[in-house]
């Protein structure tokens, strides 16, 4: 039975955004694909908004979204025009928890440099380098919720 104009099967899907097929299954799974459609075979068929739905997706969990705001996003999205103050306030939240992130990173990236000056002076030199007092900018005294924390130092969600 030939496809609807405008419809991508998933294998196609798969090789457009480089996700296996079991991902896109599994992000559909849970609830975050909206929009997905069905042929009479109950075979899946995506649009071509999906590609890019994908690419948010995967850019929002590499920035530590939960799967339960990212689920929370997509309802809103399916939900039409009277949540778009709702997904402004969500969005702006997460951007706020990213850039609390990034300072967090940058502090962690200066104790890198300081590392590998370290080591790098005890290769060249063969001694052990004097090491002198560190001046650590202190960390900030923010509130930590699991959702602030970078996504490499949580936990990760069930994913293929």
């Amino acid at each position: 039975m030939p496809r609807k104009p405008g419809t991508i099967k998933i294998g196609e899907l798969s090789r457009r955004t480089l996700r296996s097929v079991h991902t896109i299954r599994w992000y559909e799974t849970q609830g975050l694909m909206p929009g997905v459609q069905r042929d009479p075979a109950g075979r899946r068929l995506y649009q071509e908004e999906h590609v890019a739905w994908l690419d948010l997706m995967e850019r929002l969990r590499l920035t530590g979204m939960t799967i339960g705001e990212m689920r929370r996003y997509a309802t809103l999205v399916k939900q039409g025009k009277a949540t778009i103050a709702d997904r402004h306030a969500l969005f702006a939240a997460h951007r706020e928890r990213v850039l609390a992130t990034i300072e967090d990173w940058k502090l962690g990236l200066q104790l890198l440099d300081r590392k590998l000056d370290y080591y790098g002076e005890w290769l060249a030199s063969g001694k052990r380098p004097v090491v002198g007092p560190y001046e650590v900018t202190p960390p900030p005294t923010r509130p930590r919720t699991p959702s602030a924390r970078p996504a490499a130092a949580r936990p990760k969600a069930r994913r293929p």
